[in-house]
């Protein structure tokens, strides 16, 4: 017996040895994937201008689209008077301001009743106002997408400006009401219009992009804003003409990017004479303000996942 177990025990021997090779052999080696000590790929702004890419921009048109229809869902989800507020908000502030201005203080303007005058000028200001409001804190409210995908930062900012746009048709729909009731003289003027709405959503667009990014550092932008905002309603020819602003003032005055655009704007849907030397400066200061809030933008934003 001994023997015979011997003999089976050399016979299997080299058949275990071969079936132990085979395992070996179909069993695959997998290298240990340790990473590396430095990222392979890293992302980040390019020092160049040409870096600011409007063919990206164009590429995540749909993100874009996505931003502002959940801007203006959110906005207005549980009002109860829902978009009417787009209407009472300039038309309140007409009618309050018409009352102790135009008839206690006795402001005048020629050619134009004091309502109209005033409604005229509260619409693109309140479009910039609530622009640069939303697009300043656009940034650190969309914190959530920004530390964990990846798209054009730029599209947060510029949703939050078009997000405006809806209301300010709707309110200007109002304005061509009330200039039929006051029989406004509509004119050539008026293809001057698209003019002055491009000017101030680049304003809006480029105050609110260079906001935005210090937003992110500093939070204290955030509380700033709306004490900026209101002091640049009464620096600007809101409720009160150009015509008020002493003579020896007035280049100083044009200076402000708002006076040309709003003057313009209004010249454009009431008539009258437009003062083509202040929308020069304005159409000049919001185009040099736009590009570098744009090259301001784009070098920041590499940090913005870190700090937000």
């Amino acid at each position: 017996m001994g023997t015979i177990t011997g003999n089976s025990a050399s016979t299997l021997e080299p058949s275990a040895v071969d079936a132990a090779a085979s395992t070996k052999r179909a069993t695959p080696q997998h290298p240990s994937h340790d990473l590396p000590d430095e990222p392979l790929v890293i992302i980040q702004p390019s020092k160049t201008w040409a870096a600011f890419s409007f063919r990206e921009l164009w590429e995540y048109r749909g993100l874009l689209y996505f931003l502002v229809w959940r801007d203006l869902k959110v906005r207005y989800k549980q009002t109860a008077l829902g978009m009417a507020w787009v209407v009472l908000q300039p038309l309140l502030t007409t009618v309050v301001f018409t009352l102790f201005l135009g008839r206690v203080v006795g402001v005048r303007v020629e050619g134009t009743p004091y309502p109209l005058f005033v409604f005229a000028g509260m619409l693109p200001w309140t479009f910039f106002m609530g622009a640069v409001s939303s697009s300043s804190n656009s940034l650190v409210g969309n914190a959530h997408l920004i530390t964990k995908v990846y798209f054009p930062r730029a599209l947060i900012p510029i949703a939050a400006v078009a997000a405006r746009l809806p209301d300010f048709a709707i309110s200007f729909i109002i304005l061509v009401g009330l200039g039929f009731y006051y029989r406004a003289a509509w004119g050539w003027n008026i293809l001057m219009l698209p003019v002055c709405i491009v000017l101030v959503m680049l304003l809006a667009l480029a105050i609110g992009m260079a906001t935005s990014a210090l937003n992110v550092k500093y939070r204290d932008v955030g509380v700033m804003i709306p004490l900026l905002l209101q002091l640049w309603m009464f620096a600007s020819p809101v409720v009160y003409p150009v015509s008020m602003v002493p003579q020896g003032w007035r280049r100083l005055y044009a200076l402000n990017p708002l006076v040309g655009i709003i003057e313009g704007f209004r010249v454009s849907v009431l008539g009258g004479d437009f003062d083509w030397a202040a929308l020069a400066v304005s159409a000049l200061i919001t185009l040099a303000l736009f590009v570098y809030a744009a090259f301001s933008f784009r070098r920041m934003e590499t940090h913005f996942a870190d700090i937000v």
